[in-house]
């Protein structure tokens, strides 16, 4: 009788007509006995690569997942076909695993799902010895490879050792698979599991049924509530937080409106944060909000929206989180929004951490990059893809700036300024040295490469210090620009720049997040005045703003708008400015009033938003 064929298996154990993508020509490559790295987005079917030539191989295939509930669910749904599955981990008590292990020495089991704790003790490197003498392994697959990169949030030290399932099982095809990884990950990836001579299969990193949409926060979790009335009344998701109390306080605050919410960090009890997981993964319409700790190896397809109150740490983290959404490939939302508040605490965090500076350089420019996406004008969609090295014609139809384009301004002139610095420094530095060389700052690193000598030395002092930042961020997003992510991070023209240099392509940039300074007419600025009125009277910032005004007028005995105009303090309401610094970017805040009133009323939005 003959052997059944990859295309059998896939119809008559899984169900399914047809590979998809390079499916079938990696389960090809590693059924005819030869390693690989496949990198295939969340919901893209990386789980067939593995386990088909698992069936199509003779022996025992051994699967290395760091997550007992994927394991779990990843076996059950296997023991449901018909396959000959099971999993060893710490949730079976002496007597289960024992009998696991009985069913590997007959020879029973065709894949087994395995902590890469308990893979690396001597005794079951000694059990699959003799499991090979007997009736051989099939392959091993390292699911979730990523967590390899000591610098993701998904670190596990002991991957890093996986190098001994090759080093004591030369003959054994090896498969590594990741939803993400940026070109350094990848790297490490390679470096880490020795897997320098494997094919890499590289997927479309697209998701065209998620639908991106990133706003600045105003009332964050109004905002939240609002989207969630209006396109997910009863859908599961997942919201996420930076913070362990916000994250208390975001799903109590849910509870209290009437949604099934509950929450998710690491600072809970093991059972607690098991009941809750297995809630969301088997309830429907069960809202997980939670940190970065929950998520990885959620095997739920129907999750219809990822929400983020807060920015997460990287483009790649961003890509991993929204991507639990719509893994069946039905229309499924990414929200998010931010402030500069974000940006503060993600980069307190990382200068505050025990990195090398060099690492450190890599993951400002990972959060820059992740906030020129916010900032950018283009295409979600071109934009993601763009940051993992892959093309995307625009125009996708499913993102907030395709749907709806934003104000913008013309950036021609700054962009060819913000360029021309790039190149004439050497295509080698970072933005904040580039920047003190448009605004003609004058510091040892700036005078030790002699850049006090270019033209582009103090060309730029039109725009602000964070302007400028936000300009270079945006041409990163754009294209213009690439991040040198295996160096120091520094900055490097793109082919796509020397039009704009040459003046033969306009630049437009994203309005709010730099505001311009083009003329506009009394009428335009009336009617954004009465749409900026429209919700301010009854926001409780807005009315605390307005009392200490008068409280200080008061005391000077001088009209309120003295002290600052309504407009100013319009914009504080919607900047919500955390430091001298971003108070002084205000329009009517002069360095004389920043000076006499900044600590006043930067205390008076922290108190607010504090309550």
């Amino acid at each position: 009788m003959a052997a059944p064929s990859a295309q059998h298996i896939l119809h008559d154990v899984f169900g399914y007509s047809a590979f998809r993508g390079q499916q079938q020509a990696i389960v090809e490559h590693l059924a005819g006995g030869s390693d690989a790295l496949v990198l295939m987005p969340t919901g893209g079917g990386k789980s067939l690569c593995y386990q088909i030539p698992a069936l199509l191989r003779p022996g025992l295939a051994v699967v290395v997942s760091p997550l007992i509930a994927l394991m779990q669910d990843q076996v059950e749904a296997l023991q449901q076909l018909g396959v000959a599955a099971a999993y060893l981990n710490s949730s079976l008590d002496n007597e289960a695993a024992r009998e696991i292990y009985r069913q590997l020495m007959r020879g029973e089991l065709k894949i087994l799902y395995v902590a890469p704790e308990r893979l690396l003790t001597g005794a079951f490197l000694n059990t699959l010895e003799q499991i090979q003498a007997n009736t051989g392994l099939a392959l091993f697959a390292i699911d979730e490879a990523h967590c390899v990169s000591q610098w993701g949030h998904d670190f596990r030290p002991e991957y890093r050792q996986l190098t001994a399932l090759h080093e004591r099982f030369p003959a054994v095809p090896r498969v590594a698979l990741t939803a993400t990884a940026d070109t350094p990950t990848r790297q490490e990836i390679v470096e880490r599991l020795g897997l320098q001579d494997a094919r890499a299969f590289v997927s479309s990193f697209d998701r065209p049924n998620i639908r991106y949409t990133v706003a600045l926060k105003d009332k964050a979790r109004e905002q939240l509530q609002q989207f969630l009335e209006t396109h997910h009344p009863n859908d599961a998701g997942i919201v996420y937080c930076l913070s362990r109390r916000k994250v208390e306080e975001t799903a109590a605050w849910l509870k209290e409106r009437g949604w099934d919410a509950l929450p998710y960090h690491a600072g809970l009890d093991a059972e607690t944060r098991q009941t809750n997981q297995r809630r969301f993964l088997r309830d429907e319409g069960v809202i997980m909000v939670a940190t970065v700790a929950f998520g990885m190896g959620i095997d739920k397809p129907n999750v219809r929206f990822v929400a983020h109150l807060d920015l997460p740490k990287s483009m790649e983290g961003y890509y991993q989180e929204t991507g639990r959404a719509g893994r069946d490939g039905l229309p499924a939302n990414a929200w998010m929004v931010y402030g500069l508040g974000d940006v503060v605490s993600m980069r307190q965090m990382l200068d505050g951490s025990e990195a090398p500076e060099e690492r450190k350089r890599v993951e400002r420019q990972k959060l820059d990059a992740l906030l020129g996406y916010c900032e950018s004008t283009h295409c979600r969609h071109q934009t993601i893809l763009r940051y993992f090295g892959e093309e995307h014609p625009g125009g996708c139809g499913q993102c907030d700036n395709c749907l709806a384009p934003v104000d913008t301004w013309d950036a021609s002139v700054p962009a060819q300024m913000a360029l021309s610095c790039v190149y004439r420094t050497g295509q080698r530095f970072g933005v904040g040295h580039l920047v003190d060389v448009l605004l003609g700052k004058t510091t040892a690193q700036v005078e030790r490469f002699a850049h006090h000598n270019l033209s582009t030395f103090g060309i730029g002092k039109s725009l602000s210090a964070s302007q400028w930042s936000s300009v270079y961020r945006q041409l990163v997003a754009a294209g213009l620009l690439e991040v040198d992510m295996e160096g120091y991070g520094g900055l490097r023209l793109a082919e796509a720049a020397r039009p704009v240099l040459k003046g033969e392509q306009p630049v437009w940039l994203r309005q709010d997040a730099i505001p311009a300074r083009r003329k506009s007419s009394s009428a335009e600025r009336a009617s954004r005045a009465r749409e900026a009125f429209a919700g301010a009277n009854d926001d409780p910032l807005w009315q605390a703003l307005k009392a200490k005004r008068l409280e200080l007028a008061k005391e000077q005995g001088v009209p309120p708008y003295v002290i600052f105009h309504d407009s100013t303090l319009l914009e504080i309401l919607n900047r919500r400015p955390q430091t001298l610094d971003q108070l002084g970017e205000i329009t009517g805040v002069g360095q004389a009033k920043l000076v006499r009133y900044g600590d006043e009323f930067l205390r008076v939005v922290e108190e607010v938003l504090n309550r």
